[in-house]
C-alpha cells in the first residue's frame, strides 16, 4: 500500500536531546548520591513522561513524588536547551522534504512544555499537520496509544502510516499500531539487534531518511 503519511518521533530523531536527557539524569541521581546508568537510561527513553518519571524512581529507589521528578527533569532538561538546541544532521531538512511528497505529523513523549519549546525554536510548528504529546495520551511508548492518536488525527490508516523511531519502546509503538517502522537510533544510543528486527528500514543518518528510502520500502512490502 503507498505511503501517505510520515510521522516523526521528537528526542533522538529530530534533536538528539537523549544525551541532554541521559546527563540530565546522570546529574539527578550525583546530587543524590546514586548513579544513573545506561541499562537505566534504556528503560526510560521512548516512554511519556509519566514513564520515565516512574522508571527513575524505581530504578533509583527515590522517596521523592513523581510530580517533582517530573518538574525537576524538565528544569535541567531546558537548562540545557537554552544552551545549544541539538538537532541531528539533516533532521529539520528531511520534515521540510517529506512535507513535500506526504502529510507529516509528530507523535512525541515528551513532556507538553519542552515539545513546544523545541517546535517553535525550529519552526517545525509551521510544518507538521498533527502534533500528538504524550501528556494527551493515556499510555505511552510501547503502547500504541500516541500513533493511533496521530493517525485518527490525519485520518490516514496504518498501513499507509510511516514512522521513525530513535528508541525501542518507540520501535514496540509503531508496530503495535501496525505502521511502517523506520529506525533512526542517535548515534551516542545504538539500538540492539533485536530492537533493529521490529523496523522495516535501518538508518544511522537523517540525511538518509530520503523520499526514496520511502518509495524502496513501498516496493519492498508489495514483493
Amino acid at each position: 500500500m503507498p505511503i501517505e503519511a510520515i510521522i516523526f518521533d521528537m528526542d533522538g530523531v529530530l534533536v538528539d536531546s537523549e544525551v541532554y536527557w541521559a546527563k540530565s539524569r546522570v546529574e539527578f541521581a550525583s546530587d543524590r548520591g546514586k548513579a544513573w546508568t545506561d541499562e537505566f537510561q534504556r528503560l526510560a527513553m521512548g516512554r511519556s513522561t509519566v514513564g520515565w518519571a516512574g522508571v527513575m524512581k524505581e530504578q533509583l529507589g527515590l522517596d521523592e513524588t513523581i510530580d517533582d521528578i517530573i518538574a525537576e527533569m524538565k528544569a535541567r532538561v531546558i537548562a540545557h536547551y537554552e544552551e545549544r538546541m541539538p538537532t541531528r544532521p539533516g533532521a529539520l531538512e528531511s520534515v521540510s522534504r517529506m512535507q513535500r511528497h506526504f502529510r507529516v505529523g509528530l507523535a512525541s513523549g515528551s513532556p507538553t512544555g519542552i515539545i513546544k519549546a523545541v517546535l517553535s525554536i525550529t519552526g517545525l510548528d509551521q510544518i507538521f499537520e498533527v502534533m500528538i504529546y504524550g501528556d494527551d495520551v493515556p499510555r505511552g511508548k510501547p503502547a500504541p496509544d500516541i500513533y493511533l492518536e496521530a493517525l485518527k488525527a490525519l485520518d490516514v490508516s496504518p498501513e499507509a502510516s510511516l514512522g521513525i523511531e530513535d528508541s525501542v519502546n518507540g520501535l514496540r509503538s509503531l508496530k503495535a499500531a501496525g505502521m511502517v517502522a523506520v529506525a533512526a537510533p542517535s548515534p551516542a544510543f545504538p539500538l540492539p539487534d533485536d530492537a533493529l528486527a521490529l523496523a522495516d528500514a535501518h538508518i544511522t543518518s537523517m540525511e538518509d531518511f530520503t523520499v526514496e528510502l520511502v518509495r524502496r520500502i513501498e516496493r519492498k512490502s508489495r514483493s
